[in-house]
């Protein structure tokens, strides 16, 4: 197996301070010398179990830099485990999903993907993944909910798929 070439991480600017516990900081992973790589990048940018103090901040300087605000986001619990999984207008949405569960709310996380076309694809990855602990979004997430249907994925996408026996 090949080994995944090193990478060097450098700190930018500090986005957000605060006076508790977190900073937030934007930077940048660059490969070393070397082979480029023959694939694009998945996401442009990430952002991870981030305070929710820190949106608006991020948001600016998001806007600022001109990367674009659609991809997929996560809001999650004050123990880190993920609430709320969405695509879209990624601050906007976080923002409507905080005022309407300010209190269990305290994290979120954010990727701009780099084509649009993939944001559906890692939503539905990211739901079935988190399963029953999708207490609040209860348009995505249901009780009655199968383990999903093929036709999620795009067009193109080879796959293996659980199916009932007849008769069973």
């Amino acid at each position: 197996m090949a080994k995944k070439a090193a990478l060097t991480k450098t700190i930018h600017t500090t986005v957000y301070k605060s006076d508790e516990i977190w900073n937030v900081h934007f930077g940048e992973l660059k490969r070393h010398q070397g082979n480029p790589g023959k694939t694009d990048h998945l996401f442009r940018i990430v952002g991870e179990k981030l305070p929710y103090d820190a949106l608006t901040a991020i948001k600016k300087h998001i806007k600022e830099k001109e990367f674009g605000t659609n991809g997929v986001y996560i809001a999650h619990d004050s123990m880190g485990f993920p609430r709320y999984i969405g695509r879209g207008d990624i601050f906007a949405r976080l923002k409507a999903r905080k005022d309407a569960q300010d209190l269990e709310l305290a994290y979120f996380s954010f990727y701009v993907v780099s084509e649009k076309k993939h944001e559906r694809e890692i939503e539905t990855l990211l739901i079935r993944a988190a399963g029953p602990l999708l207490q609040f979004n209860t348009r995505k997430k249901r009780v009655d909910i199968t383990p999903g249907n093929i036709r999620d994925y795009e067009a193109g996408t080879l796959f293996y798929e659980r199916q009932y026996k007849k008769g069973k």
